[in-house]
């Protein structure tokens, strides 16, 4: 069970949600824990002098099985306390471990950049609640801590989010207990959950999860995960269909994409350019470049070795395809490009209502 507690800086300050740090108290046996991980994720910005409050007891990750709904954890990469909703079961092409066949020779072709076909294999991520307080400190290497939908009303670019939801892979999860009742702050945390000391964890879904599941799962799921390292930078991309809307006569479908850069190696970098290649099922191939990605351009380093964000494409056509690059550059100022793996857009061909999204 459980092998350490953690506990939280209290101050007049850190009380209106700035940074909290953690103390590791070492109760057993370390033998399944990345002790670096968490000396790493827990170890940035840590505050000095802080008074100390215990927040929970870590307990050990699971190496099989899921984690079930109401499970208290700890974000592996960006330290987020989160809740568990529900799993999803992915399918992750990772092109770093996949045996690879020849592709096309067209240099147009999707993944004809790099010559590669892999085959999924099936991975568990969740669907979870971020406790708002943390948001703000992890705003610098993340900007995915909300899920977009498309409007319900005819507006085609009309878009809104629904704020701390995020999709977290399974090795991301640190587990921990609380005894506390209510020990995720979320304004759908009470609607979605309830107490329940004879469950462990100690957390039920209410009926108006499961609804708000069942009603938006077409516009939720997660299906597909692409993973590619070059120059020992990690790009993960995960794609999810939002919709199609009708627009001057014709259809347009969207995508939203989330992308998680990560620095594997010790070298600092930082990103300096994108250049995305879209193609659409219409034969139409677009190519787009830019500085940065949503206005940033991120430092990854040992410190901080992570950045995720989401986008969105449209497409007058069902499906396509995109791939590209990122351009790094070195402390020296040398650049080198990374590649972006290949992904599919498709759309949900039984669609037959407009996104849910925040309903019940």
């Amino acid at each position: 069970g459980a092998w350490c507690t953690f506990r939280q800086c209290q101050s007049p300050v850190l009380r209106r949600g700035v940074v909290y740090c953690f103390v590791f108290i070492l109760l057993s046996s370390l033998s399944h824990v990345n002790v670096a991980q968490l000396a790493s994720v827990f170890g940035r910005n840590r505050p000095e002098g802080k008074v100390l409050e215990t927040v929970g007891v870590f307990e050990t990750p699971k190496q099989h099985g899921k984690y079930e709904t109401g499970q208290l954890f700890l974000h592996g990469v960006f330290g987020y306390r989160g809740i568990v909703l529900f799993p999803w079961q992915a399918r992750l092409y990772d092109r770093d471990i996949t045996p690879t066949f020849s592709d096309s020779n067209n240099p147009e072709s999707p993944g004809a950049h790099d010559s590669k076909e892999v085959k999924g294999k099936t991975h568990t991520y969740y669907q979870v609640l971020i406790d708002t307080r943390d948001c703000p400190h992890i705003s610098q290497r993340s900007q995915t801590e909300a899920v977009t939908f498309l409007a319900s009303h005819d507006d085609s670019r009309a878009l809104y989010a629904i704020p701390g939801l995020d999709y977290v892979s399974h090795e991301d999860i640190l587990p921990y207990y609380s005894a506390e009742q209510v020990p995720i702050q979320h304004e759908l945390f009470e609607r979605f959950l309830v107490f329940n000391s004879s469950k462990v964890p100690p957390f039920s879904a209410k009926d108006t999860l499961k609804a708000w599941q069942e009603k938006n799962h077409p516009w939720l799921e997660l299906s597909d995960v692409h993973r590619e390292t070059t120059e020992n930078i990690r790009v993960t991309v995960i794609p999810f269909y939002m919709g199609m809307r009708v627009a001057q006569k014709s259809h347009v479908y969207w995508w939203r994409y989330c992308i998680r850069l990560e620095n594997m190696g010790s070298e600092v970098v930082q990103l300096r350019e994108r250049h995305w290649r879209i193609f659409s099922l219409s034969g139409t191939l677009e190519t787009v470049r830019g500085r940065g990605v949503v206005g940033r351009e991120p430092v990854l380093s040992k410190e901080q070795p992570a950045f995720q964000y989401s986008s969105h494409v449209s497409l007058q056509a069902p499906s396509g395809h995109m791939w590209g690059t990122f351009s790094f550059e070195r402390t020296d100022g040398s650049q080198f490009d990374i590649r972006i793996p290949p992904f599919s857009l498709e759309s949900n061909k039984d669609e037959k209502s407009p996104p849910a999204g925040y309903t019940f």
